[in-house]
């Protein structure tokens, strides 16, 4: 996972042409393609089997990590039910078809199908991580759309002039130019892949968007971008939230928490190979993810990368815990695995990675430990901090 920064995806973006009125693509965004659908979308291709050079919408479809997750975080019908056919047909498709034209995923037909090949896995790994991650992507992607179409400049005048007349006339100008430009032709298609791409736009400025056909009253916010509409904080954006502040979180749904906590694992499995803990246990096959704080007492931290470790099996049931006993932590190696996973994080943020940031394992430090280190730490202050507190006790 090499995409870190906002300008590296700039980076990306810069030698593409995404001009519309070249490429008549009327799919490059639609009505689901919101930041928590693209994101559980790209994480279902990462989970398809790794054998599998190509894939086709059903082959996400008959995924068991998406039919439980569809139903659980989306509050979608089963899909192995037939009735459900064509809402995931659109579910699925519509971030695939806008995948294909950022060129994330290669599209080839196949028939009456598309069938699909990731060609950058890195920007796919970094969408699949977490919501924000897609928000950003989305932000840039059809930033660049707009200017290559030479659409900007009417969603750069609403930003300076974000009222009703200028609302109409962008929405205005929007319809104008797909019917222009694209194989889309009514109005009522046009009007709802509009919210989804000037949204994005008022969330980075902050500033009013749309809802129900109208300029919204106030300035949009990320929640309200999401399918799901889970709004439970983003601690990256949030440096100066204190431990009693972390408190008052607003946690997500049992369900949702589950997957938080699957696909949190998912992308530690994938990251290591071997054990992140390098001492004399570490043999045989690093096969377990292992809360260092556990899940069951510290719930708002247990989908945090941060907080996950891969070990091996002895690692687990025999120093992680005691004698076993799994919900009975170790102290002495709590404090290891909190050290080995900060050069974790040290060497993944040198490699220019997104999986980890500093504020986020503060923040994980202070909940797990009743601490209070400033966000202005390093991480070589971080771990002098930790060895003071656990020598202490």
């Amino acid at each position: 996972m090499k995409i870190d920064t906002e300008q590296e995806i700039r980076k990306y973006f810069s030698n593409m042409n995404l001009d519309l009125r070249k490429s008549k693509f009327s799919r490059f965004t639609d009505q689901k393609v919101t930041p928590d659908v693209l994101s559980f979308i790209a994480e279902c291709i990462l989970n398809l089997p790794e054998d599998k050079e190509d894939f086709v919408v059903k082959n996400i479809w008959d995924l068991d990590y998406f039919i439980k997750n569809a139903m659980a975080v989306f509050n979608k019908p089963s899909p192995t039910n037939e009735t459900a056919k064509h809402e995931y047909d659109k579910f699925i498709q519509q971030p695939l078809r806008m995948l294909y034209y950022a060129g994330i995923i290669d599209s080839k037909k196949d028939g009456l199908s598309n069938r699909y090949k990731v060609i950058n896995k890195d920007l796919l790994e970094y969408i699949s991580i977490k919501e924000r991650n897609a928000y950003l992507f989305l932000y840039y992607y059809l930033t660049k759309v707009l200017t290559n179409s030479g659409m900007i400049k009417y969603f750069e005048e609403f930003k300076d002039k974000n009222d009703k007349d200028h609302y109409n006339l962008l929405k205005d100008k929007f319809i104008k130019f797909i019917k222009g430009n694209t194989e889309i032709n009514t109005n009522v298609e046009i009007r709802r892949i509009f919210p989804k791409i000037l949204n994005i736009y008022a969330v980075y400025y902050g500033i009013k968007g749309t809802e129900k056909g109208r300029i919204s009253r106030s300035p949009y916010t990320f929640s309200d971008l999401m399918y799901n509409n889970v709004n439970f904080r983003d601690i990256t954006k949030d440096k100066n939230l204190t431990r009693q502040e972390s408190t008052k979180l607003e946690m997500p749904s049992k369900d949702y928490s589950r997957y938080l906590i699957e696909r949190a694992k998912n992308i530690i499995k994938r990251k290591y190979r071997d054990s992140e803990v390098k001492d004399s246990f570490a043999k045989g096959e690093a096969i377990h993810v292992h809360h260092i704080f556990p899940e069951a007492e510290f719930p708002q931290i247990a989908y945090f990368l941060e907080n996950l470790i891969k070990i091996t099996a002895d690692q687990h049931l025999y120093h992680a815990h005691i004698k076993g006993k799994t919900q009975v932590i170790n102290r002495d190696y709590q404090l290891t695995c909190l050290l080995a996973k900060s050069e974790s994080i040290e060497s993944s943020i040198n490699k220019g990675e997104a999986l980890y940031t500093i504020p986020n394992f503060i923040f994980v430090i202070n909940t797990g430990l009743s601490a209070e280190l400033s966000q202005s730490l390093d991480l070589k202050q971080i771990r002098i901090k930790i060895n003071k507190i656990y020598n202490s006790y």
